[in-house]
């Protein structure tokens, strides 16, 4: 079956999504450019995506091989393509669906795998090796090369019609310039053959691949009015293996590896653990210092275990967000302090269920300090920074980021935020 996928790709590219025709009146929103002023993503050249395509690259797709060709292998030609209806990444070249027994190759079988890797038998010192962890390795490979879709420069990927939804495929906007992408439905983008790590952590952890949304090495990405969401597929509903949940998702958006100018609006995060990774290793100053310029507003964090957003090295501006909070169980914190960060949060407003604390809203992560004012928890101003100062005296974060955000078109007050917020953001609420 894994030969016929890699064989058919071919074909697949070639599929011809369809154009909108020449002269073909669009939505008002498919052109649409950011802002003057509108987070980093303004910044010097701003962020137009495709409004300058012409009518020959205006797409409307409906699957995954009309998808894939419409992006063209991630070119910069100037390109708008509208997404109508649900596209599921995981299909063949004939859209039939594909399960995780369709990728598996050499051998691998979770169970072999289980019994192989169970800590009893292999120990904690060291991660997989072998026949069966090479297996999975392949195995996950095939599922890479029908999920994960690479997005070019001057490019708008924009929903249209009803319910437009990206099912199980991971965007990568990778080394380019100049991207938006809105009004759409993430939901559900699952690796079938996570890898145990005994050493992550005190008790080991499966770590997945696939974002929904990935920017990595690209600038003046501006991303507004969509839906991220684990969906059909919610974590709590994942077994335990040894002792761990099988962590089937990674994030929801990640910027990493040298990005910068990103301005993430209007978005709703829901129902998900690790949800925003802005810069991926502490040992990346070499691509990431003095980038990873973003900024965050009008976002809806909610049922959001924790990366709301967690900052490595970036100058990050997150304001007027909602930060909604229903399973004290589940929540680890929001706002995650990293090495080298810069983050600023203004203006956002937290709602907080009993047992949840001020001071949860901030973790240290070898960051050394950060701006916070003006946030209000439950319709109550708060320190939140005091807070976690007093409950954490062995790490304290100083306060003062070291810069002041001017890019920003509006500010409303955090009283206002939940009501604001939780009306507007999302896909199909442009």
């Amino acid at each position: 079956m894994i030969a016929m996928l890699i064989s058919a790709a071919p074909l697949m590219l070639a599929a011809a999504p369809a154009h909108c025709g020449t002269g073909a009146k669009l939505p008002r929103h498919v052109r649409q450019t950011l802002p003057a002023g509108d987070g980093w993503a303004s910044q010097g050249s701003g962020t137009t995506g495709g409004a300058a395509a012409d009518d020959a690259h205006v797409f409307t797709v409906t699957n995954r091989a009309e998808l894939a060709a419409a992006l063209d292998g991630g070119s910069a030609t100037p390109k708008i393509i509208q997404v109508s209806g649900t596209i599921d990444g995981n299909t063949d070249a004939a859209g039939a669906p594909l399960s995780c027994d369709d990728y598996a190759t050499g051998g691998y079988r979770l169970d072999s795998y289980l019994a192989a890797y169970d800590p009893a038998v292999w120990g904690t010192g060291q991660v997989p090796a072998g026949p069966l962890e090479d297996a999975r390795a392949a195995s996950a490979a095939a599922q890479a090369a029908r999920v994960e879709l690479k997005v070019g420069s001057h490019t708008t990927i924009v929903g249209v019609g009803r319910h437009p939804r990206l099912l199980g495929l991971d965007l990568q906007v990778s080394g380019s310039d100049n991207v938006i992408v809105r009004n759409l439905a993430f939901e559900d983008a699952f690796d079938c053959f996570p890898q145990w790590d005994p050493t992550d952590g005190d008790t080991g952890n499966w770590n997945s691949e696939y974002d929904n949304l990935v920017v990595t090495g690209s600038t003046h990405v501006w991303v507004d009015h969509n839906t991220f969401t684990d969906g059909r597929r919610p974590d709590a509903g994942q077994p335990l293996y040894f002792g761990r949940i099988y962590q089937q998702h990674d994030g929801e958006l990640d910027v990493v590896r040298g990005a910068d100018y990103v301005t993430a609006s209007w978005n709703a995060f829901t129902d998900h653990d690790k949800t925003l990774l802005f810069g991926n290793s502490d040992g990346a100053a070499a691509t990431d210092a003095g980038k990873l310029r973003i900024t965050l507003h009008h976002n809806l964090f909610q049922d959001i275990g924790e990366r709301a957003p967690r900052v490595r090295f970036g100058q990050v501006d997150a304001y007027n967000n909602h930060y909604d909070v229903t399973d004290a169980a589940d929540y680890v914190y929001s706002l995650g302090v990293g090495a080298q960060s810069h983050l600023v949060a203004q203006d956002n407003a937290f709602t907080l269920p009993a047992g949840v604390t001020a001071d949860r809203t901030i973790a240290y992560w070898k960051g050394t300090a950060m701006t916070e004012d003006h946030n209000y928890v439950n319709g109550r101003p708060a320190d939140l920074l005091g807070a976690f100062n007093a409950a954490n005296p062995a790490t304290p974060i100083a306060r003062g980021a070291g810069w002041t955000p001017t890019l920003r078109t509006r500010v409303d007050d955090p009283r206002s935020v939940p009501h604001i917020v939780d009306g507007g953001a999302g896909a199909g609420r442009l």
